[in-house]
């Protein structure tokens, strides 16, 4: 087990009843820490590959919390300072994607910087909420789970929406892996299909009753601006509050001007921000 005492404060990966710590650590701020919530609760475990949960501790008080695999999060309840503490086991993945609250993302990403560190991408994403009890939105019968049938289509996007948010593509380099990886997400997929083809996904990565975040939605390119994405989203949000979900989340990255538009005319309104950093 790896331990750390940055700034005179021991920081460990957490397992077993520390982890239920954890889980009240962030229970706290459900809708700022959904992902952090779900990884916790899970203890590692869920879709994601080698979850990793770290925490820090003054004397037996854990002071902070954050999750270092697959992505880097840092939970928004973090006092001031102690990002710092998780920079050693960051800088220990070789490269990674940071999606964290912005203020501790900016920390955290400062001390990785001073020791060399390099980003790939850089951006800000606006955090965005539904609320149960807004009008119920009408399911779309188009609009189902993916099947084992449509991973070979479900690569295709993902590489697709990589490309156009200019990141790296691992297919490229592990095609297999990147198939695994998409094909690991497939129970939280949801499509809609026109003719036979598949025109629309989006994920429910977290689908718990303190909220359901949603993330990869991509329309493929020829069938954007008639209604897909619309559609597509209704239904993942009736699919939620069906299911007894406080609310529905996603980000957007800052400047995407046609989808603030969709999700603003969706009834959602923004909650926070997001600080997304790639780097290696």
């Amino acid at each position: 087990m790896r331990w750390s005492r940055a700034a005179g404060c021991p920081v460990r990966p957490l397992a077993g009843p520390e982890l239920e710590r954890a889980e009240a650590f962030v229970r706290r701020t459900p809708r700022e820490d959904l992902v952090l919530l779900d990884a916790v609760a899970r203890g590692g475990g869920g879709h994601a590959l080698n979850t990793e949960i770290l925490g820090a501790f003054e004397g037996d008080r854990l002071s902070a919390v954050a999750m270092v695999r697959p992505g880097v999060a840092l939970a928004s309840g973090n006092p001031p300072g102690t990002a710092e503490r998780f920079v050693p086991f960051v800088l220990g993945l070789g490269s990674g994607l940071i999606k964290s609250p912005e203020a501790g993302a900016r920390e955290l990403w400062d001390g990785l910087r001073r020791r060399g560190a390099r980003s790939l991408l850089e951006r800000r994403e606006n955090a965005l909420l539904l609320e149960a009890g807004a009008e119920a939105p009408a399911a779309d019968p188009r609009v189902r789970p993916a099947r084992e049938g449509d991973l070979g289509r479900l690569v295709e996007a993902a590489r697709a929406s990589l490309r156009e948010e200019g990141r790296p593509d691992p297919f490229e380099i592990d095609p297999a892996g990147f198939r695994r990886w998409v094909r690991s997400r497939l129970p939280c997929a949801r499509v809609l299909e026109v003719g036979g083809q598949v025109v629309f996904v989006g994920y429910a990565d977290v689908q718990r009753p303190e909220g359901w975040l949603v993330q990869g939605v991509f329309t493929w390119p020829a069938w954007r601006r008639r209604g897909m994405a619309e559609a597509g989203m209704r239904a993942l949000v009736a699919e939620a509050f069906d299911a007894g979900a406080d609310h529905v989340q996603l980000a957007v990255v800052e400047g995407n001007t046609p989808a603030e538009r969709l999700y603003a005319k969706l009834g959602f309104r923004p909650f926070g921000v997001l600080r997304t950093i790639l780097f290696r």
